[in-house]
């Protein structure tokens, strides 16, 4: 029979944890604009940095444990902390020229616009007489 020693916060123990990755919607507006939404609460605006290079939209951040509380008063970490990246490959019919970003209350909305050229038009088709 082992005995084992009765430890009140064995429970609260702090859980090692790896990278995280933000949760993200990607949707089409009716407008025909491309949107990415990224939750990135307790994220800083100057902790994250979002770049197009070659057709790839790419998100990079870190999220840091709170200053205000030292690593030994934890008694139990379930949230993710560290950096992050995420990387979307872009449709050709983006002009990635004119995306833009937007951050509040945690959510990083990227606004990725089509081309005139790629957006549907109407052609108005004349009655022959």
């Amino acid at each position: 029979m082992t005995i084992t020693r009765f430890d009140p916060f064995r429970e609260f123990a702090i859980v090692p944890r790896g990278n995280w990755v933000p949760p993200v919607d990607i949707f089409e507006t009716a407008s025909h604009d491309l949107v990415i939404k990224a939750e990135l609460p307790d994220v800083n605006r100057e902790d994250v940095t979002v770049t197009v290079e070659n057709n790839v939209l790419t998100l990079r951040g870190e999220k840091k444990l709170p200053a205000d509380v030292r690593d030994d008063q934890f008694r139990r970490v379930e949230r993710d902390y560290g950096s992050f990246s995420r990387s979307f490959t872009l449709p050709n019919t983006v002009d990635a020229a004119k995306v833009s970003a937007d951050y509040k209350n945690g959510v990083l909305t990227i606004r990725l616009p089509f081309r005139e050229e790629a957006k549907p038009r109407t052609i108005n088709v004349e009655v022959a007489a």
